[in-house]
């Protein structure tokens, strides 16, 4: 009778803690879930900055935006040709 009673206590006990770390693992699995979906919507975010960042920049380096920046912000102008004094290379 006693070997019965432990017998069902062991099941019963056994079939309780199943069902805690079942909910438990629900329970982290769905964290895990929103943390990751958070990740990819960062990881997007971070692709389209990129994008920007790398049009902005093809835009940044042409002559046409290098010579307005050096005539707006540097007040810089193209010499007149008779003003430009060559230096042969030395050989």
């Amino acid at each position: 009778m006693r070997s019965a009673f432990w017998q069902i206590v062991a099941l019963t006990v056994a079939v309780l803690g199943s069902g805690v770390g079942l909910a438990y693992t629900h329970h982290v699995n769905r964290q895990l879930f929103v943390q990751w979906q958070q990740l990819q919507t960062e990881r997007d975010s971070l692709e389209i900055e990129w994008e920007l960042l790398q049009l902005e920049q093809s835009t940044l380096v042409t002559e046409v935006a290098v010579e307005e920046t050096a005539r707006t912000r540097l007040n810089m102008l193209i010499p007149d040709p008779g003003q430009v004094l060559y230096i042969p290379p030395d050989e």
